[in-house]
């Protein structure tokens, strides 16, 4: 596939991460990632409370709660209960993936992150880049 194809799709799956970000229940910030293989989606998440738990994100104070798992955990804890493999996949997250998730992406064997904001911490970014994986950062004008 050439680049223009291959930038294309970046765009396009991106866009699609920051529609799956609107089903994230957390007020401050709504975060979507796919988890995307062979030129198919073979995961998702967004960012919320586990499986059973209310889907309240943050306390009285507006603070997130410190159970609240990011997209990127929830998009990669999914693989852990399918048959699919993230070996070799892309990551596509609407924000920059913190530390923490850096150690799941790195982990998890996927080969390139492609996000779309810019958060404060760099830290995650950095690791990605450390452990030989593809960074990009992907401006859509939103």
């Amino acid at each position: 596939m050439d680049e223009a194809k291959k930038a294309a799709l970046d765009r396009r799956y991106a866009r699609m991460a920051l529609i799956w970000a609107e089903n994230s229940y957390c007020e401050r910030r709504k975060v979507g990632a796919l988890v995307v293989k062979d030129n198919m989606i073979i995961s998702d998440g967004y960012n919320g409370t586990p499986t059973g738990f209310e889907n309240i994100c943050e306390d009285e104070n507006n603070v997130s709660k410190p159970y609240v798992l990011h997209a990127e955990a929830n998009a990669i804890t999914k693989l852990a209960r399918s048959a699919n493999s993230s070996d070799g996949a892309t990551l596509y997250v609407t924000a920059s993936p913190c530390i923490e998730c850096a150690k799941l992406i790195i982990q998890s064997g996927i080969r390139k992150v492609v996000y779309t904001e810019q958060y404060r911490l760099t830290d995650g970014i950095e690791l990605l880049k450390r452990a030989g994986i593809e960074v990009i950062y992907l401006n859509l004008g939103n």
